[in-house]
């Protein structure tokens, strides 16, 4: 096919849709998407089926084992998506709310109504579940959709766009508010990123590689976090025991997402009594350690490896963990600022001043107390479901629902009012 000629066709088909899905009353778009929830837990062992042909050819072609689990579709995982759609049914539907309205003194009242952003073009690797999230949430929210999967997961796409589709269907909804490429072509990226006249705003989700390409070369706005390089500090004031059962699950609940711990940092007055547990637990679990000098020597050096400038910068979405022994909560905060991501970053801490200064001054997305990042997604934030975790500051930011794919509007309610 010519790529070209092929988005230029899709862009317009969603830019006409949009129209459709803008006028479209909550009604309506929840019918849909209990419709496409239902499918889903119908075609089941299809979707297993189609997302079992992507693994045996990612594992053929090597693909890294964080990107086979984001990839891998179970029963399990097939339910979580019927669920998160019927979850965004059940949420309020944000598109003509209005509020702060005030009088002027000409007699004007002035507010605000939500409405959607129009067509949103979604690039995603590996996350096959990825399709029926950004499709619900994009039409909950009031937009079009142009999903463009990852080559890896592309049988899993197909047979879950069969399912959107039938809940578009369903609802008497067009067709084209929810299209997922069928190609894999890298161009169609190249040709969806600078299509202005009819995408309104692009959502990359995917390695630094793809982030940075379509930041570079894209003539639409994008939402985009380029990492998750997230810490936890444990401070001098913390209850160790917590510590240790937050630690634990914020690396190794699941080593391949985005709000897994990548750095643990640890006051220097509680390191000598929290470390060699903390790190037992971990190297019990397989995870490889790369710490400070102090970290080594608490530990044992047979036991960390030395880590490097380059360990604070990485997100390693693998059971890897770097320590760092810090004199205190001005050091752990220089050191997050420096070195992280802006997604996710927590403290472990009983001390009340200590907390507020953290949530103050660490200039993250999400900023957690005595908690894992492992909360930090649109489903645990109560969002029914996420299209990605914005790092940016302008629009969105953290994880983006229902809201982030909006925006709003001046009103104006006049009885005749004329400027002098």
């Amino acid at each position: 096919m010519d790529i070209k000629e092929y988005m230029q066709a899709v862009g317009q088909a969603a830019r006409r849709a949009s129209r459709a899905t803008a006028r479209a009353d909550s009604r309506q778009k929840n019918a849909a998407l209990m419709a496409m929830a239902d499918a889903i837990e119908r075609d089941a062992d299809k979707l297993v089926a189609a997302n079992r042909r992507d693994l045996e050819q990612a594992v053929a072609e090597g693909l890294a084992p964080a990107m086979l689990d984001r990839l891998t579709l179970n029963p399990q995982t097939v339910a979580g998506m019927a669920e998160g759609l019927r979850q965004m049914a059940a949420l309020p539907d944000p598109v003509g709310e209005m509020d702060d309205f005030s009088y002027r003194p000409s007699g004007i009242q002035l507010g605000k109504m939500r409405v959607p952003l129009g067509v949103i073009g979604i690039i995603y690797e590996a996350r096959p579940n990825v399709t029926a999230d950004a499709a619900g949430l994009c039409l909950k929210a009031g937009n079009a959709a142009i999903l463009r999967g990852g080559s890896e997961a592309f049988h899993s796409n197909q047979a879950i766009a069969a399912c959107v589709a039938e809940g578009l269907a369903a609802a008497g909804l067009p067709a084209d508010a929810v299209q997922v490429l069928a190609t894999t072509d890298r161009a169609a990226v190249g040709a969806l990123i600078t299509m202005p006249e009819y995408v309104d705003v692009i959502v990359p989700r995917g390695g630094k590689g793809l982030i940075a390409r379509v930041s570079a070369e894209a003539r639409v706005p994008v939402i985009k976090h380029l990492d998750g390089n997230c810490h936890t500090f444990v401070d001098a004031h913390a209850d160790l025991t917590m510590a240790l059962k937050v630690c634990d699950n914020a690396k190794t609940q699941r080593y391949g997402t985005c709000n897994t711990m990548e750095t643990l940092l640890v006051h220097e007055a509680v390191a000598a009594g929290f470390l060699p547990a903390m790190c037992a637990v971990y190297l019990e679990k397989g995870v490889e350690l790369r710490g400070c000098p102090t970290t080594r020597e608490l530990v044992g050096d047979a036991r960390v490896r030395v880590a490097t400038e380059e360990d604070w910068d990485t997100e390693y979405a693998a059971p890897i963990l770097a320590i760092r022994v810090v004199d205190g909560l001005d050091e752990a905060i220089d050191h997050i600022n420096t070195h992280g991501s802006h997604h996710t970053d927590a403290i472990i801490t009983g001390d009340y001043a200590n907390a507020r200064r953290f949530l103050r001054e660490v200039d993250s997305s999400s900023v957690m107390v005595n908690a894992s990042s492992r909360f930090a997604d649109g489903f645990e934030y109560g969002l029914g479901a996420e299209i990605g975790i914005s790092t940016d500051k302008i629009h969105a930011r953290g994880p983006v629902g229902l809201e982030g794919l909006t925006s709003q509007k001046w009103v104006v309610l006049g009885d005749g009012q004329v400027r002098g």
